[in-house]
């Protein structure tokens, strides 16, 4: 009885900031939205810029909300994949999210047969979701660069920002504990990497961070390789 009254609480809880956070962006869209209504500025100037920044916000926040069910639902479209065509498909809304970040994305080029077996669905959540967190902390125009890594066993998917480095150094028991936000920007429900920890777990894999004091950081996704992408009949 208590397990069941101690995950209902913590449901409500997630619940309660997601609707927190949700309105938040919306009000701030609606404020936007009303001002451009009367047109004294127009949408390219930055008052545009606030309203595509809240809508942005909020589609990310559903996402994420929508892949954490599938993961508490223990809903799994596993399949195998390239993490190449993977890399391909999540670049170009990457590329604008580090444009309105006002910072750059360098993606490297990801060796071909490198391949996983994961939800990728969930998985995309997960890259997004440290891509995000990584334009949000970098400094201002600075370089955030996506590269993917591979052993015989294990592939490595490395996104590293010029942050300064971790204040906490590699404490990533601290990192990707829920609630737990670092820096002095404190927008978001500092939900991200907790979410992305479950998520690769839930995928065989794991998550951890290490600082480069004085220039940055690197946060890795760390899953199972497997051998071939699995054939499917004619």
């Amino acid at each position: 009885m208590y397990r069941i009254e101690g995950e209902a609480a913590r449901g409500n809880e997630r619940l309660g900031f997601f609707v927190h956070e949700l309105r938040n962006l919306l009000n701030t869209a609606m404020l936007a939205l009303d001002v451009l209504s009367r047109g004294d500025v127009g949408v390219a100037g930055s008052t545009g810029k606030v309203l595509k920044r809240s809508l942005a916000g909020a589609r990310e926040l559903i996402g994420r909300s929508l892949a954490e069910v599938r993961l508490v639902q223990g809903v799994q479209n596993r399949e195998q994949f390239l993490v190449s065509g993977f890399i391909e498909e999540l670049t170009p809304g990457a590329m604008l999210a580090a444009q309105a970040s006002g910072n750059s994305l360098t993606v490297m080029a990801v060796d071909m047969g490198v391949t996983v077996d994961a939800d990728r669905q969930v998985l995309a959540s997960v890259v997004e979701n440290v891509l995000q967190n990584a334009f949000k902390f970098t400094r201002p125009q600075t370089v955030v660069t996506l590269r993917v890594g591979a052993s015989g066993e294990r592939v490595l998917i490395e996104i590293e920002d010029e942050c300064g480095g971790l204040p906490c150094g590699d404490a990533n028991d601290e990192l990707f504990r829920p609630f737990e936000q670092r820096g002095a920007d404190r927008s978001g429900l500092g939900l991200g990497l907790a979410f992305s920890r479950w998520a690769v777990e839930a995928n065989d894999g794991r998550i951890y961070a290490r600082s480069l004091p004085n220039k940055g950081c690197v946060f890795t996704i760390d899953l199972p390789r497997v051998a071939v992408p699995a054939l499917t009949s004619a």
